[in-house]
């Protein structure tokens, strides 16, 4: 009989989850393993029949390497250690997932996921006794050790698109444009952004900020004899007294949102430009990956599987200095990988007159 990955996505979804599991499956089949994709996470296990489809190289073609999201599905709020039942009651289900992992013969699993999905997976593997290893997938890029995480490329070029294409028509209106951006808790989207779409100020949460010193950097380019300002935020930047901008979902969800619209009339009355605010929110997930994403999933799908062939576990596949190599899950995710002020792009950014209204 085949030796059996089981391999799930977890968390928002992004481009390049496909390309992973592509390279999963690739090298699964010249290894002798057989792969069984899970669908919506762990949630896929707490339904019968369960949700659960052979992966096979003939179904993860070319094509599929080039489809957004994710084809098992995912869910970023459906923790097994607290899960909400349909009578709105919390119950801790992770036996049951631990029960379907045995019984379907899984030796070892495949997460790609974030911190979050990461923290529950791990502990769902100690508790179970489950061989796992993970994969890092965020647009954010806040996952730790690694240099670059699955979807990250994709989002920076979709920003940076946006960015090109607000340009125009700023300077079509004689318009200050504010592009908002996603980055939980890290700005890296809107720095990396920023730079490569020409951005004169770049705000993230990491650098406090001052309408006066957004209205400075405006006048000056003003004063140079350019008609338009293109401004790029987090999603995380709170109000310069620190209050954060968040937006109730149904279900009472609350997430980042709203730090365009409140910067929008603020820059307008410091500065008499006219202001226009644009949030590329979940575009920046969708479509097809890059090609430094496909490239990434298919050297961290190849790795993950070749831990489990030598018996590596506990571990995250991590890009380093242009290598994938094996770091301890629990590491990765001790702390985020927010923007460094020693961060080379940030000194970049400066050294270009980007202004990060400080």
């Amino acid at each position: 009989m085949s030796k059996t990955i089981g391999i799930l996505t977890s968390g928002g979804d992004c481009a390049g989850l496909n390309a992973v599991m592509r390279a999963v499956v690739h090298r699964s089949a010249l290894l002798g393993w057989k792969v069984i994709g899970i669908q919506n996470g762990t949630a896929g296990l707490l339904e019968k029949p369960y949700r659960i489809r052979e992966l096979k190289p003939e179904d993860l073609d070319g094509f599929t390497m080039r489809r957004g999201g994710t084809i098992l599905g995912t869910t970023n709020s459906r923790d097994p250690f607290n899960y909400l039942m349909d009578d709105g009651t919390y119950k801790d289900r992770t036996d049951e997932v631990i029960a379907a992992i045995h019984e379907l013969g899984i030796e070892a699993l495949i997460g790609i996921g974030g911190d979050g999905s990461f923290d529950i997976l791990s502990r769902l593997a100690k508790k179970g006794g489950i061989n796992m290893v993970g994969v890092p997938k965020t647009i954010d890029n806040d996952l730790a050790l690694t240099d670059l995480s699955v979807g990250f490329d994709t989002a920076v070029g979709i920003a940076t698109e946006a960015l090109d294409r607000l340009q125009p028509t700023a300077a079509s209106h004689d318009r200050a444009m504010i592009l908002e951006v996603m980055g939980r808790d890290a700005g890296h989207i809107a720095l990396n952004a920023g730079i490569a779409g020409g951005a004169d100020i770049i705000l993230i949460p990491e650098i406090k900020y001052s309408i006066e010193g957004i209205a400075k950097k405006i006048k000056q380019v003003k004063d140079e004899g350019r008609n338009f300002a293109l401004v790029i935020v987090s999603e995380a930047v709170t109000t310069p007294d620190g209050d954060k901008r968040e937006m109730v979902y149904h279900g009472g969800e609350t997430r980042y949102g709203g730090i365009g619209e409140y910067l929008c009339p603020a820059i307008a009355d410091a500065t008499g430009f006219e202001t226009r605010a644009t949030v590329l929110g979940h575009v920046q997930r969708g479509g097809q990956p890059t090609h430094n994403d496909r490239l990434l999933a298919s050297a961290l799908g190849v790795k993950a599987v070749d831990l489990i062939n030598d018996g590596q576990f506990g571990k995250m596949v991590a890009w380093q200095n242009r290598e994938a190599v094996a770091v301890n899950v629990e590491d990765a995710i001790a702390k985020c990988r927010v923007v460094d002020m020693n961060d080379p792009l940030v000194h970049t950014a400066r050294s270009l007159g980007i202004s990060f209204g400080d």
